[in-house]
């Protein structure tokens, strides 16, 4: 597996959350390990990125999780659009 950011794993998890999904259910979905996930979640939940319904014990994704995945989404396709008809970068671009 290639190298994945951490933005990229919180992109997993919130998508693995999108209609609810139990912590193990996001442990394989983002191919984490338990102490892991209890980091991201932790770190999710902190920032209101998802929220945790006690009586179906899931994780669901709120409205600023679902807003970072649109950015997510659009960022990415940007880079993609970029890397696709150049391979290099022109020297002084990223000073």
């Amino acid at each position: 597996m290639k190298y994945r950011s951490r933005t990229d794993i919180i992109a997993m998890i919130l998508q693995a959350a999108m209609n609810g999904a139990t912590k193990t259910r996001l442990m394989y979905s983002a191919y984490l390990s338990y102490a892991q996930v209890q980091e991201y979640l932790a770190f999710l939940l902190d920032r209101k990125l998802i929220s945790f319904e006690e009586g179906s014990q899931q994780y669901k994704l709120s409205e600023q999780g679902l807003r970072f995945l649109r950015v997510y989404d659009e960022i990415s396709e940007i880079v993609s659009l970029n890397n696709k008809g150049s391979e290099r970068v022109t020297p002084g671009l990223l000073r």
